[in-house]
């Protein structure tokens, strides 16, 4: 055998036998799982070529910064050789078309979402809000949206809860009791989250999720790599992300049922961090957005420490398990050993419990779903030696990559155009004349220039301007207010009209 990619799979390791990921099953989710230092990053890296060698695109966190090797040929060394000639493997070095992604726009091109496209529910995620600012929060975006204005950046939503102070008894009446001081609270929140870097994710130009589904010339797909070692310091903000791009991948793909492959496989590692103190609303949504997003050609595979850290309602949506090494020095890591054993299909020849606990570094216990998509039983697996290279790119080398990427220069700049912010200045601005007894003639408000230098359109030039604006905005993320709804409603953030 030399490639990752084997027909119809995905090479994982050897049991005595080839252990495979069935490409026709990789959409059934999976799991990851292991104790610090057993090995987790480089099966991760391993699956991530195999399915980018089949023609599958991947979008993966990279925590540590170790998973960028896999944009380099490997270089291996004996220890590998001999695993892959116990194996019957001729290792091919080979790097997989790569692309970096950063949020803080330092080792990847930004990812950028508009405030609205993001929506009240996840915000009031990362803000740490209880029901009552989460309530107010969406009582502003269906505000806002009534009053077409465009929410797209940190600063329109606080000009945005500026405007719901100041008329907090007119929006009250209308929409329901709007406190002045909640308002406060998450105006002092958002702060905080610009502190952490926040205010780097909303912006335009926002992701074209497209961007994701990429594929080379030789057919190859593209893995993404979210560069993730400085965002997993905020880690709320962190798993919201992630969940903010499941949840766009469920909105936006349409449904394809079971295809001979997946179009997308989307790895969340450090996955603990997504279920840590979630409210049941938002578990529910989850469980939901696992469920339904595997008709739409993604597979979502978690990686994190024990299998414990995973929701059992979504756990038991995950059908390709990979189980590396599991201490259990305390009787909650007892709990868990026995939790991931039990989740196994048994095999009579060995003890799971005590087999997670003996496996060394580069060994796993793997059961993945067969052709009538029922779990093989559990095999003892050496995992495979990476074709790409093992530990991080240095930072030349990472430039490199970029600057041959396909989405160069697409999203490096960003652009501030006309929105909430600008709107209700230039309001501000007029209202503040009238007061002063300006005269009707006094000219309008300089509109603000974007990044580019181009002058955005004028605040002052009539209602058409500002509805032309807000349809165009519309017409990019979700081709009708009919689809910002439907995406609010698997979000729970607002109700339907």
């Amino acid at each position: 055998m030399t490639d990752t990619a084997q027909p119809g799979g995905v090479l994982i390791g050897s049991s005595g036998q080839p252990e495979i990921l069935r490409l026709d099953r990789a959409n059934r989710h999976g799991l990851v799982a292991g104790a610090t230092g057993t090995g987790k990053t480089v099966t991760l890296q391993i699956l991530a070529q195999g399915l980018s060698d089949a023609g599958v695109p991947v979008f993966a966190a990279d925590v540590k910064g170790d998973l960028s090797g896999v944009a380099a040929p490997g270089e291996p060394g004996e220890k590998m050789l001999a695993r892959a000639r116990s194996m019957d493997l001729e290792l091919v070095p080979q790097a997989a078309p790569t692309v970096f992604w950063d949020l803080f726009g330092e080792q990847g091109h930004p990812i950028r979402a508009t405030v609205s496209e993001v929506g009240p529910l996840l915000i009031s995620r990362m803000l740490e809000l209880n029901d009552v600012q989460e309530g107010v929060l969406s009582v502003v975006f269906r505000a806002a949206d009534d009053e077409g204005l465009l929410l797209l950046d940190l600063k329109d939503l606080q000009a945005a809860l500026t405007y719901a102070s100041e008329n907090a008894a007119a929006l009250g009446a209308r929409y329901g009791n709007v406190s002045t001081a909640t308002v406060a609270t998450i105006q002092r929140k958002l702060l905080v989250l610009e502190d952490q870097g926040g205010a780097r994710l909303f912006g335009e130009p926002a992701l074209d999720l497209s961007d994701f589904m990429r594929k080379d010339a030789s057919g190859r797909g593209y893995v993404n790599i979210l560069a993730a070692d400085k965002l997993i310091a905020s880690p709320r903000l962190y798993a919201t992300f992630l969940l903010w791009l499941m949840s766009e991948l469920f909105e936006v793909l349409p449904e394809v049922g079971d295809a001979d492959r997946p179009k997308l496989a989307f790895f969340f590692d450090e996955a603990h961090l997504l279920f840590r103190d979630a409210p049941k609303s938002l578990l529910e949504k989850i469980e939901q957005v696992v469920r339904l997003i595997r008709s739409k050609g993604v597979g979502v595979y978690f990686v994190t420490q024990n299998p414990a850290d995973i929701p059992d309602a979504v756990l038991g949506q995950l059908g390709n398990r990979i189980q590396h090494a599991l201490r259990a020095y305390t009787p909650a890591d007892q709990k868990g050993l026995r939790a991931a054993a039990s989740s196994f299909r048994a095999n009579p020849g060995f003890s799971t419990a005590d087999a997670i606990q003996a496996l060394g570094v580069g060994e796993a216990l793997v059961s993945v779903l067969d052709e009538k998509g029922a779990p093989t039983v559990v095999q003892k697996t050496l995992i495979r030696p990476p074709i790409s290279r093992l530990g991080p790119l240095t930072p030349p080398e990472r430039a490199s990559v970029m600057a041959s990427s396909p989405v160069k220069g697409v999203y490096d700049a960003a652009v501030d155009r006309e929105s909430a912010f600008e709107v209700l200045q230039a309001r501000s601005a007029a209202k503040a004349r009238v007061e002063a007894g300006g005269a009707d003639g006094d000219p309008a408000p300089r509109a603000p220039r974007t990044t580019s230098g181009a002058r955005a359109p004028s605040p002052g030039r009539g209602r058409q301007t500002l509805t032309e604006t807000f349809a165009k905005q519309f017409l990019r993320t979700l081709a009708s207010s009919a689809g910002r709804e439907i995406m609010r409603g698997v979000l729970g953030g607002m109700r339907r009209r």
